[in-house]
């Protein structure tokens, strides 16, 4: 029976069971016709917006789409892949359910089927998934969306996962002629679920959209942003922006949107010439450079955040370490709860006696075992005043003075003990993964400034890390945030990666 002919055939018996007067048969054939003419709706969509994604986001969701919007969802529509590399703030996320919604609701009931994932369970639930439901609201199309399931008449159409990262068969079982795959934060999806999505979409009416900020130069996502990879490929800079650029919008789009403010501010934090403004801002990847001491790769995969918690034995011990400001700089104290970088607490002066409160401060708040402090210059005097106040038992913590301009536990292979902690701290535990830097305050400067010192060797042939005064006359800023991080993760004459 043709759509038409069922919705006449089921009015004319909800007419006679209002005459019968039965109540529940009603009920049922109620929901019956409503799903007839939900079907028979979206076949009318379905012929009118197939192939118009843009007005179908402005007839069915009352939205205004700028540019580099039309720009993904014209590809979506065009090309079998498309790879997005977007900086921070441009509205990707929503960008990719917009896609997702005009997907299902433009394909003939049954034909369509969205699969999207992230690198978390949580990015998948709270990311994408939180503006579909919100689409669907606001244009009450067909069926229920929950958290991660969209199902229209009790059939599964869309769903969002997290597979294992090496479940190659993690999408097997989906069959339909016309599959969208979005794929989320798009640096953080190891390859082999590249390889799954890809065996999702073999036909030709089938599409990847694959979108993230551009963070990690070693990760798949950076392999198919490059030319000749076979993916129509798009870049999003802040730039770009219609608050930037001064293209027509309407306010609660342009609000949405990363403004003028917030690039400039990130130019002078992190500079132009930093990974991650190249990545936040224009949307661009940084290769690893040879004399990065921190690599870039390295950090971005120490960020992803990990599924499930900790075991509890992983989270000790509990320390704190602390970059004393001086001629101007910010005083920093970093906890740690043993492989997690967690809370920072932050104060523009270089007084001990202002300082160490500051530092009862955090270790109260956080149960510290023990703190290690910069001893050079001003750290001399703080460092005094925290053993008097263990004195006077205001806590319990043991305070460790750690002059890194001194002699390296290796002074074979490194010029002092700066070159040592940067390097078998900094560089050791990124490289090895062994960090977890998902979760800490002031997370995006930290990094900035971890991705900034350089190394080379001296005449010795020893590893010597560019001097905290050379960064600052280089940047006009200093590194006290990644300082304080490796301080934190510091034990005085264990500094290699196994100590942990």
């Amino acid at each position: 029976m043709t759509t038409a002919l069922e919705i006449e055939h089921l009015k004319s018996q909800i007419e006679q069971l209002v005459r019968a007067g039965d109540t529940r048969e009603l009920r049922k054939i109620r929901d019956r016709l409503k799903s007839a003419v939900d079907r028979q709706r979206l076949s009318v969509r379905a012929a009118k917006y197939a192939d118009d994604p843009v007005p179908w986001v402005h007839d069915r969701l009352g939205q205004v789409v700028w540019s580099k919007q039309r720009q993904i969802l014209e590809s979506v529509r065009d090309h079998r892949r498309t790879a997005v590399r977007s900086g921070h703030g441009v509205g990707k996320s929503h960008t990719a359910s917009l896609a997702a919604c005009w997907w299902l609701d433009t394909h003939p009931p049954g034909t369509a089927f969205v699969v999207t994932t992230a690198p978390t369970g949580a990015q998948v639930r709270a990311i994408l998934w939180r503006y579909i439901r919100r689409n669907h609201k606001r244009a009450q199309l067909a069926g229920r969306v929950n958290q991660t399931e969209w199902l229209i008449d009790e059939e599964l159409v869309a769903f969002g996962r997290k597979p294992a990262d090496h479940d190659e068969s993690a999408f097997q079982g989906i069959h339909a002629r016309y599959v969208l795959v979005i794929i989320d934060e798009a640096c953080g999806i190891p390859e082999q679920l590249w390889v799954a999505a890809d065996a999702l979409t073999t036909n030709v009416d089938c599409r990847i959209l694959a979108i993230g900020n551009p963070d990690n130069p070693a990760s798949h996502f950076r392999k198919v942003c490059t030319p000749g990879s076979g993916w129509n490929t798009l870049g999003i800079s802040a730039f770009d922006s219609p608050n930037l650029t001064g293209e027509q919008v309407p306010e609660d789009v342009a609000l949405a949107l990363v403004g003028r403010e917030w690039v400039e501010e990130k130019a002078r934090e992190w500079g132009e010439d930093n990974p991650l403004y190249r990545a936040k801002v224009l949307g661009e990847f940084s290769p690893d450079s040879p004399n990065q001491v921190v690599r870039t790769s390295d950090v971005a995969a120490c960020r992803l955040v990990p599924d499930g918690p900790h075991p509890e034995d992983m989270l000790t011990p509990v320390e704190l370490g602390v970059d004393v400001g001086g001629g101007g700089d910010e005083t920093v104290v970093r906890e740690r709860r043993g492989l997690k970088a967690g809370r920072e607490w932050r104060k523009h002066t270089d007084r001990p006696e202002e300082i160490a409160p500051l530092v009862l401060k955090a270790i109260k708040a956080s149960g510290a075992t023990a703190v290690k402090v910069d001893s050079i210059g001003v750290g001399f005097g703080v460092i005094g005043e925290l053993r008097n106040m263990a004195n006077r038992g205001l806590h319990h913590a043991a305070i460790r003075a750690v002059n890194v301009g001194s002699a390296a536990s290796r002074p074979d292979k490194f010029l002092n003990l700066r070159a040592e902690i940067w390097w078998e701290i900094g560089r050791g535990h990124s490289e090895a993964r062994t960090w977890d830097l998902s979760g800490m305050d002031n997370a995006d400067t930290t990094v900035a400034q971890l991705l900034e010192p350089r190394w080379d060797a001296d005449p010795k042939g020893r590893i010597r890390v560019e001097p905290k005064d050379e960064i600052k006359k280089r940047l006009g800023r200093s590194p006290d945030n990644a300082d304080a991080l490796l301080l934190a993760f510091y034990a005085a004459g264990r500094t290699r990666v196994r100590w942990l």
